[in-house]
């Protein structure tokens, strides 16, 4: 069943928490080092990020964007130092840590299972490793990206396009067909242009160019 309410919203993100938190317990050194799907972190980085959306609420949120002058890169950098060990089973153990976690800058619950499931697929991809998130739970941070820009313009990128997925209920918009899973889709609307290779439809040209980088 798809998650609506902030109950199954919280429930959803804290098993993408833990199941991530499992896929990470093997990594050796050199995989903690890969370069993630977003471009200027490692996949240690990516989960030092995810450890730090799940441990600030929205006051300290407001003061660190402040203290950055609203430079939201150098926020989320310098949140990501502070919750990065000084080893990678640390940073890991921090992140074990927070995964039952119920706090966040914001009352949009899906913005935060929408950090993990993209940012679990971040890391994931490049790992080779092979876990994707529940249709359902995919299905309600593609409904919450096509309705507002959050921490990426979502919104803006689904505009006057027709987002249909091929494996679940989401459907958006009208316009130029995009096809796909609805993991591709949201993986799309969060700037992830590579997984517009595996889209078909007259739009996924405007979606690709659309996809800032990550």
């Amino acid at each position: 069943m798809e998650p609506s309410s902030p109950n199954d919203l919280w429930a959803a993100v804290h098993a993408e928490r833990a199941r991530l938190a499992e896929d990470l317990a093997g990594l050796d050194d050199a995989q903690w080092a890969a370069q993630s799907l977003c471009e200027r972190w490692t996949v240690e980085d990516v989960v030092a990020h995810l450890t730090a959306v799940a441990s600030i609420g929205r006051l300290r949120w407001y003061r660190s964007v402040l203290g950055a002058r609203f430079d939201f890169d150098l926020h989320n950098q310098r949140r990501l130092e502070e919750h990065r060990g000084a080893t990678a089973a640390e940073t890991l153990q921090r992140f074990h840590a927070v995964v039952g976690n119920t706090v966040g800058p914001s009352k949009d619950t899906a913005a935060w299972l929408g950090e993990v499931v993209v940012h679990g697929q971040d890391v994931r991809r490049p790992l080779g490793l092979p876990r994707t998130p529940p249709v359902d739970t995919v299905t309600a941070v593609a409904r919450f990206f096509v309705r507002k820009d959050f921490a990426v313009p979502s919104r803006r990128a689904a505009q006057g396009l027709r987002l249909v997925a091929t494996d679940g209920p989401f459907t958006s918009g009208s316009g130029p067909l995009v096809a796909g899973t609805t993991l591709a889709l949201t993986m799309a609307l969060a700037g992830r242009a590579a997984c517009c290779d595996v889209l078909t439809g007259e739009g996924v040209p405007i979606l690709r160019s659309r996809c800032p980088p990550a």
